[in-house]
């Protein structure tokens, strides 16, 4: 699967987790084409599933966060305006966008910026014109 693909993949679900298991699909599995037992790190694909999570993570259409379960999750930005309706029944940290960066020193450093400072103001915009019962429809029923 390429990185478009799993961009495709992730506007499919519109939300998905990483690599823990929970009520929506895991991208790993979908990079892997198969069920991952263990770390997806000890799968044979597992520098081809490295390059595309580093893709999905650039892309624009993606929030990266901790909302399923407080494991990492990818959100499309078709639902990003569900997302900030229903704000209210999640905390900030699992709304808060989240992502690993290396330092100069060669350590991972783990950053946020906290919601709704990450939201762009058009999807601030649609959200304030979305019914909740619509918000939670398009969220799907893991966040009912």
């Amino acid at each position: 699967m390429t990185a478009r693909e799993a961009l495709a993949f992730i506007e499919k679900h519109g939300i998905v987790l990483v690599s823990a298991k929970g009520p929506v699909p895991r991208l790993t599995e979908a990079l892997a084409g198969e069920a991952i037992k263990g770390s997806w790190w000890a799968h044979p694909k597992s520098h081809q599933i490295f390059g595309v999570l580093q893709a999905v993570a650039r892309s624009e259409d993606v929030l990266t966060c901790r909302l399923v379960n407080g494991k990492v999750t990818l959100v499309h930005s078709r639902l990003w305006p569900a997302l900030v309706r229903t704000a209210n029944r999640f905390s900030k940290d699992q709304l808060a966008k989240v992502w690993d960066e290396h330092t100069p020193s060669g350590r991972h450093a783990s950053r946020k910026v906290a919601f709704p400072k990450w939201v762009p103001e058009a999807v601030m915009r649609r959200a304030q014109k979305m019914g909740e019962v619509e918000a939670l429809a398009a969220l799907g029923p893991w966040a009912k």
